[in-house]
């Protein structure tokens, strides 16, 4: 509605809002810009609080010119939860959960599928492609039906199977590959390069981070216009952080908040840590992590395009990166659902990991506002749960024991 033009973060290249573009030509992914000008004269903190509670309620900051083009499930504004016994729990007076698990296809990559397809419906794109470890594919897929968008996916054969049966019933060609998501991506953009469809990779179009960025602003909005002081997100291609980052950063602009940005914490797994040992070396990109392997699916990007702008998001927070064992991620998923019962995905878990390691070492104080992502539904991921109940027959009794 207000954007102003596409730009390259890395060389600063501009490029026009009404034509279809991927990566810059320099290689780097792109970003939306704004007339902050047009936006702060036309959207308003009262105006935006009576609007319907989704997505699309920060519609002056996002891409979509004609509403008519807008393709939604009323994804969006998901609850901030206080998980109070959590927090006594383990230490922490204000542990905060934006929670995910709720939303259409049952992870928050609805929100960039959301406003992706929308752009890409708007730009007249008929097939587009990805690579996607699982719940991007899924919730892209069921968008794009709704779109009237042919989807093509390419998933790892061991992602989740809840994922490719969204990708499955919604109609999308689906393929599954002997591998990891960097080698779908390889797949996936052969394929581009030889039927010249939309490429909706990670980053490699710039209108995803706009539906992800709205974390962001929602968590700025239910906090009355305040910020919290730690974020950690789980961070695999990292495109929520960088939205995060990038949503604060606008509304900064727009003087709609004040004071120091949250500490942003980039959380992944020990078996899947690129960004993690990038931030440790002090490094402006990541490498290449071999042999990626975690029960948190999906963070296992061992090469994220857009590490560069993680990292930049962490540094300018003054925040960490942190990787988290497979235990530890099992064991926060275990006590959120005992504690709270908040049954999330194992990524959401390993941020509750990373924040209890946090506190421990005294990077975290006891009494900040702390917000952990679940980024998912935790029944999306059975397979991390043991469940071996004692089989009864007819007639049997309960030995019970209190």
């Amino acid at each position: 509605m207000f954007t102003s033009h596409i730009e390259c973060p890395k060389c600063s290249a501009h490029y026009e809002p009404d034509q279809p573009h991927q990566l810059c030509s320099c290689g780097s992914p792109l970003l939306v810009k704004y007339d902050m000008q047009k936006v702060a004269a036309n959207m308003h903190k009262d105006v935006v609080a009576r609007r319907p509670p989704d997505l699309w309620r920060y519609r002056e900051l996002l891409p979509v010119v004609n509403a008519d083009n807008i393709v939604t499930m009323g994804e969006g504004m998901t609850p901030l939860l206080h998980l109070q016994r959590l927090g006594r729990k383990v230490g922490m007076q204000n542990l905060y959960m934006k929670d995910e698990g709720i939303i259409p296809s049952g992870s928050f990559k609805a929100r960039g599928a959301a406003v992706g397809v929308s752009r890409a419906k708007e730009l007249g794109v008929k097939t587009l492609a990805m690579p996607t470890n699982g719940n991007a594919g899924g919730a892209w897929a069921l968008y794009c039906a709704k779109a009237g968008i042919e989807a093509v996916i390419v998933m790892p054969k061991d992602a989740p199977t809840i994922p490719r049966s969204e990708c499955a019933i919604a109609g999308a060609k689906l393929y599954l590959v002997n591998g990891l998501i960097s080698d779908a991506g390889k797949i996936v953009a052969a394929a581009i390069a030889e039927h010249q469809w939309y490429d909706a990779s990670t980053l490699k179009e710039p209108y995803r981070i706009e539906g992800k960025k709205t974390m962001g602003l929602e968590l700025a909005e239910q906090f009355g216009w305040t910020m919290p002081d730690v974020v950690l997100y789980p961070t695999g291609g990292g495109v929520g952080l960088i939205g995060i980052y990038k949503a604060l950063c606008e509304l900064k602009e727009l003087g709609w908040v004040s004071g120091d940005l949250p500490r942003l914490v980039a959380v992944q797994a020990t078996g899947c840590a690129p960004i993690v040992r990038a931030w440790e070396e002090g490094a402006q990109q990541s490498e290449f992590w071999n042999n990626a392997h975690t029960c948190a699916f999906g963070i296992t990007v061992p090469k994220a395009i857009g590490d560069f702008l993680v990292l930049e998001a962490v540094y300018k927070t003054n925040g960490c990166a942190l990787a988290v064992s497979d235990e530890d991620i099992l064991a926060a998923e275990s006590l959120m659902a005992k504690v709270e019962g908040a049954f999330v995905c194992p990524e959401g878990a390993a941020c509750m990991a990373a924040a209890e390691r946090l506190l421990a070492e005294g990077w975290i104080k006891s009494d900040e506002r702390v917000v952990v992502l679940n980024t998912g539904c935790g029944i999306k991921y059975p397979e991390t749960v043991e469940c071996n109940p004692p089989l009864l027959q007819p007639g049997d009794t309960l030995n019970w024991s209190a």
